[in-house]
């Protein structure tokens, strides 16, 4: 499914934030994810985005309007076209210049209500017992239930082998008891 930059590049660095580890280096993952432009991520920048992150985070567990426009409220938000290196002209949430936690919050914000409007159902948590990883469903079909092929995979194979495991009997009990006679003393 092909989303804009917004539903699609913005929210998938929303899926990037949330799922990286605390320790990550936030600068890297920005470029990672092609984010421009980066410049620096100090302590103090550093640590709203990680708060910016748990929000994020709340969004995949059940997506609603309320949450999100609560987001776009906490962003500084300020829609305007822009044309930088050379693209063709894209909207832009904040301004160019603004500081770098600010422009990710109103980008992922905006990339995380876009989705929303276009497909509520294709953002998710993975379903595999143990994993808290977050996606966003870009599948043909939109029926995404895991982060990964990985965690399809072990999921799949488990309900395999239990589906394969030859049925499990109860542990025998001594000869004794089995035949009804206990020893006396």
């Amino acid at each position: 499914m092909h989303f804009n930059p917004y539903g699609g590049a913005a929210a998938e660095l929303a899926v990037r934030l949330v799922n990286a580890p605390g320790d990550r280096d936030l600068a890297a993952l920005l470029i990672e994810a092609g984010y421009k432009p980066v410049g620096t991520v100090g302590p103090a920048q550093a640590a709203e985005l990680q708060r910016w992150t748990a929000r994020l985070d709340e969004i995949f567990d059940a997506p609603s309007v309320d949450l999100l426009n609560a987001l776009l409220a906490e962003t500084t938000s300020r829609p305007y076209i822009s044309t930088h290196d050379g693209r063709a002209p894209h909207l832009h949430y904040a301004a160019e210049h603004a500081p770098i936690e600010e422009r990710v919050k109103a980008y992922t914000a905006a990339g995380l209500a876009e989705l929303f409007c276009a497909a509520p159902d294709r953002m998710g948590r993975c379903a595999r017992d143990g994993c808290a990883q977050v996606f966003v469903d870009t599948s043909r079909n939109g029926r995404r239930r895991f982060c990964s092929d990985r965690c399809a995979n072990r999921v799949n194979v488990a309900k395999h082998r239990a589906r394969s495991a030859p049925p499990r009997t109860p542990a025998l009990a001594p000869a004794a008891a089995r035949s009804g006679h206990e020893r006396a003393n």
